[in-house]
């Protein structure tokens, strides 16, 4: 085959994620007029050290922030909404914040997602414009959501390198699942994107060690960060070279997870890096739903631990949205609606689909 003919950069080393035909031309018009906020930060190596690291992480999150108060004035007003903050204690002694966001009106007890943000796990708050509206738009489609504020490896809430988020969402997802009755749902379900994929998967992984796996009752993992492999891609995971650079790349990923994890010393660690996970370790979970993007680097590590699932004996179903980018199908409600509705109702049918406890 002519290489010529293999998508993204297999066929072009020098592809660019707008320059790839395959990304939906609305989120190519919208990246052009927008350029690149984050162009002017280099990505420090993948030798690169712990603090140099940190600095990039922090960089990177600031320069971020700058597009929240457009986020937050295009924000719907979801007037038919209650939403309140809870505090409790996480298991390591800390306070760890909760989001909870319900409709005002309603019948009988309805599923719950508890929401873990995107970030690598060291980057992002809960309380970005981006996560709030998320929240809010399942909520505001009949069920109850629980936001985690975990705390991160890096940025605005580090440096609390891995277990301390894995921690927080652990405690989170048990607080919910004690108050089911008070909160008045039916199920729930673990459910967030990229890094918050990784957790809501290492959260169940965890469940599943320590005894207490009847607390979930299904996970939604969007574009899951879970392979920790950027440094020194995997020749199976093809995507990494596809299309590293549509987004995110190889050096980027390969800094934050020094930030996650220091020493290295979780490499091999499912409860990091969930992609290490054998079959054994996932017999008996709970049914899955592993959604990834087309144009994402990090879609190939999501499908084959989808396959992990199956040959496990998990019921799983694996969902790729074509023509996006990394978290393309939620990050652009107001361009591509239908796509990020799609995603909605996908998540939303799996909730119900659960059976009531």
């Amino acid at each position: 085959m002519d290489n010529k003919t293999l998508p993204g950069r297999l066929g072009n080393p020098e592809a660019t994620l707008l320059t790839d035909p395959r990304l939906d031309p609305r989120i190519r018009a919208l990246l052009e007029a927008a350029g690149d906020l984050v162009s002017g930060i280099v990505p420090p190596g993948v030798v690169a050290s712990y603090e140099d690291c940190l600095d990039y992480c922090a960089s990177f999150e600031s320069i971020t922030a700058e597009v929240h108060p457009l986020a937050r004035a295009a924000m719907p007003k979801f007037e038919t909404l209650a939403s309140r903050v809870e505090f409790i204690e996480g298991q390591d002694g800390n306070q760890v914040t909760l989001f909870i966001h319900e409709p005002k009106t309603r019948r009988g007890p309805l599923p719950c997602i508890v929401h873990t943000h995107g970030g690598g796990m060291v980057l992002m708050t809960a309380a970005d414009p981006g996560f709030v509206r998320w929240r809010n738009e399942i909520a505001n489609a009949g069920l109850v959501v629980v936001g985690v504020e975990f705390r991160n490896g890096g940025g605005s809430l580090g440096d609390h390198p891995f277990p301390a988020g894995l921690n927080d969402c652990a405690s989170a997802l048990k607080w919910t699942h004690e108050h089911r009755e008070s909160l008045n749902i039916s199920s729930i379900v673990l459910s967030g994107e990229s890094g918050g994929g990784n957790l809501s998967i290492a959260t169940t992984l965890k469940a599943k060690r320590e005894g207490w796996l009847d607390n979930i009752d299904g996970v939604y993992a969007m574009c899951p960060y879970i392979s920790g492999a950027y440094a020194n891609p995997p020749e199976q995971l093809v995507s990494l070279v596809e299309n590293d650079g549509y987004t995110l790349d190889c050096q980027m990923m390969a800094a934050m997870v020094t930030v996650y994890d220091p020493t290295g010393g979780q490499a091999d660690n499912p409860l990091a890096w969930p992609y290490q996970a054998g079959v054994s370790d996932l017999e008996g979970m709970p049914p899955h739903i592993i959604s990834v993007n087309e144009l994402d680097p990090l879609r190939d590590e999501g499908l084959e631990y989808y396959r992990k699932l199956c040959r496990a004996g998990v019921q799983a179903v694996g969902r790729t949205v074509h023509g996006t980018q990394h978290a393309g199908d939620l990050s652009f409600p107001d361009t591509t609606p239908e796509i990020y509705e799609e995603t909605k109702r996908s998540l939303m049918g799996f909730a119900l689909s659960l059976p009531k406890e």
